[in-house]
């Protein structure tokens, strides 16, 4: 088994109009943009990165805005609902300022316990505010919404799968443990994480395959300490049988690749070395970052990509 998963470090979706999903996610929802940079394969779309003030994994949504990208269709075979940490008694709050702000399908619920709000993003993204105890991760403070409401980070995510045995197996391969069942939903939990600790399995077995597009989560990423750690899970899960990528250079963290047995694309990214490599920490997500490789035509990437803002 392998014990060196932390929990979740990043969650990768798709997007159809950057502007729009870089003021949802620093203006509505207050996390701060920790990087900008442009898709490692397509260097006319952004890769936009929002987090806490440093960009700590396990707080880190990213997306590649497609412009004009179709709609995905919501099925299963993918991660269905990402899920933020947010203090208790916060809802409330959540609740007024997505209103005000016409965000739709707010739905208020219980999850294993815990208050749930669930809504959907400019794209038709499944997200939900999850109130949990003692998270002690520091919030973004710039975004203007008080310590006592602003989100923490990722929660978890929750999968929709045809059968959930052999990602349950999987997930218990990662170090992961199940704790709780309710209906078609099992809970697991990785020991000692990193805070963004809990995947949800929801068994669906007559919905259809999701098809990807604008709103779907391109893959879902877990956190190891350094490179050595990579190496030895990767090693672990091509001994188990998985067809694991080399490890990928993506400039603040090293990544390696696997499709599960129910379609979800994994990511395994180190903590190392992290956002501050290429700019300090005051400046975060302010300046085009471009890949070594990319740089010499930084003039005609510009001149291709919209503006962040008005």
């Amino acid at each position: 088994m392998i014990r060196d998963i932390k929990g979740l470090h990043h969650i990768t979706s798709m997007a159809s109009e950057a502007r729009r999903n870089n003021a949802f996610f620093t203006e509505t929802l207050g996390m701060r943009r920790v990087k900008k940079t442009v898709n490692f394969d397509d260097p006319t779309v952004y890769h936009l990165y929002y987090g806490n003030e440093n960009g700590t994994p396990g707080t880190v949504v990213t997306y590649f805005p497609f412009p004009d990208a179709m709609r995905g269709r919501a099925g299963v075979g993918e991660v269905s609902e990402t899920q933020f940490a947010v203090p208790e008694g916060s809802l409330s709050f959540w609740q007024d300022r997505l209103s005000a702000k016409d965000t739709n399908l707010l739905e208020a619920d219980k999850i294993f316990g815990a208050n749930r709000l669930r809504f959907i993003g400019p794209d038709g993204e499944g997200l939900a505010l999850i109130e949990t105890a003692g998270d002690v991760r520091t919030a973004w403070s710039g975004a203007g919404i008080d310590d006592s409401f602003a989100i923490r980070g990722f929660s978890g995510a929750r999968f929709r799968l045809h059968d959930t045995a052999a990602t349950t197996e999987l997930l218990e391969f990662m170090g992961y443990q199940r704790t709780e069942t309710e209906g078609a939903v099992t809970r697991f939990v990785i020991p000692g994480g990193n805070g963004a600790d809990t995947i949800d399995l929801e068994a669906l077995p007559q919905t259809p395959f999701a098809r990807q597009g604008a709103g779907s989560v391109h893959h879902i990423a877990f956190a190891v300490e350094n490179r050595a750690k990579q190496l030895e899970v990767r090693k672990a899960l091509m001994d188990t049988g998985y067809q694991v990528t080399p490890v990928i250079d993506r400039d603040y963290f090293w990544a390696i690749y696997f499709r599960t047995p129910g379609g979800v694309l994994f990511e395994i990214a180190t903590n190392e070395p992290g956002f501050n490599r290429d700019e300090d920490t005051a400046h975060l997500g302010e300046a085009l970052k471009l890949p070594g490789r990319y740089e010499p035509y930084r003039a005609q990437i510009e001149a291709e990509l919209a503006p962040l803002a008005a």
